[in-house]
């Protein structure tokens, strides 16, 4: 009970901030609820640091609820469905991943971006928007500074992908006639779920393609996000790591373990093996939604925790970063695609 009554005004505001985030995010996808969220939150965070006693239940949502969201993001993969689809797709979201892993970790020691910073831009860029930051930020113990800054110059690059990305697919020569193409195009080097929708769903209106190339890319960018699980796990690892040599003592990786990946696996098989039992993918309908609505919240949370005049002065060197993973990203979809015959 002392912790409900300590968090439940802070908690009540982040919700309360969410709601119109959402509902003018589904109107606006290119931007999406997430980013809004953070842009009010930190456009309010003066008025908000001047009652102590939402800053209890601002932390608990940035950090508990964060993950929690992760947790009820695995009641939308039906890993069946993702592998027989998705299969296809594998070598080319494997080594977008890797090359913006690689470019991440070069410029973090050439540009001397902070090393937190450079993986959520890398991770991010490779994996999904809010959800790799749900599941990243607690693993690396990222501050809310730290993810506001990836936050907004995912948020820039997604909104450039959104708009240029269907023209410049036509200009290289991506086939009209099937979604085939775009839609792998779109699942691998756009980051952000809502971006991903408004590129690929622009290919199908410009073609007449209906929903193919929206269906493709969808599934392309949830076997994407399938690789939470081993990336979050490795950098569990390597953190214990690191904080072994750091103290000269011996860290458990127990310490610093995801344990709520495991329940985010755990949601994705129960909604694996109900499907295949023929429960319907409606049903879990509204818990993905609350996914999505607490990443809302938790973002909130952050931005009435950021330091603005700090964000905008170390945006230099992220947003090179981030260019440069996109940039990575986008090149070595299209080698792969075109080797690999698709394109």
């Amino acid at each position: 009970m002392d912790l409900i009554r300590k968090n439940m005004s802070g908690v009540l505001l982040c919700g309360a901030l969410a709601v119109p985030a959402a509902v003018v995010g589904k109107m606006f996808p290119v931007i999406g609820g997430p980013v809004l969220a953070i842009i009010a939150g930190m456009l309010l965070a003066p008025l908000v640091k001047r009652q102590a006693s939402f800053a209890p239940g601002i932390k608990y949502t940035s950090k508990k609820i964060l993950q929690y969201a992760v947790v009820l993001l695995g009641f939308g993969m039906n890993l069946k469905v993702v592998m027989e689809t998705g299969a296809q797709s594998l070598p080319i979201i494997v080594c977008t991943i890797a090359t913006s892993l690689v470019i991440a970790y070069a410029l973090h020691r050439a540009a001397n971006i902070p090393g937190n910073i450079s993986t959520l831009i890398g991770v991010v860029s490779s994996i999904c928007g809010g959800s790799a930051i749900a599941a990243t930020a607690p693993v690396i113990a990222a501050d809310d500074d730290e993810v506001a800054q990836a936050i907004s110059v995912i948020f820039l690059f997604n909104i450039l992908a959104a708009l240029i990305f269907p023209a410049f697919g036509t200009a290289i020569g991506f086939s009209g006639e099937t979604g085939e193409a775009f839609g792998i195009f779109a699942g691998t080097a756009v980051n952000d779920t809502s971006s991903v929708t408004a590129a690929a769903s622009t290919w199908d209106s410009i073609y007449h393609l209906g929903s193919q190339t929206l269906d493709k890319a969808v599934t392309v960018k949830l076997t994407r996000t399938l690789a939470i699980i081993p990336i979050t796990l490795a950098l569990a690892l390597f953190r214990s790591r690191k904080a072994e040599g750091t103290n000269g003592e011996r860290v458990s990786v127990r310490q610093s373990f995801p344990f709520f990946i495991l329940f985010f696996i755990g949601a994705s098989l129960i909604t694996t093996v109900a499907m295949f039992a023929g429960v319907s993918a409606d049903a879990f309908a509204p818990l993905k939604e609350l996914s999505k609505f607490f990443i809302i919240m938790a973002m909130g949370a952050i931005g009435f925790n950021t330091d603005v005049v700090k964000l905008v002065k170390s945006g230099a060197k992220p947003i090179l970063l981030g260019f440069s993973c996109w940039v990575g990203i986008t090149v070595v979809s299209l080698i792969l695609q075109h080797v690999m015959g698709i394109w």
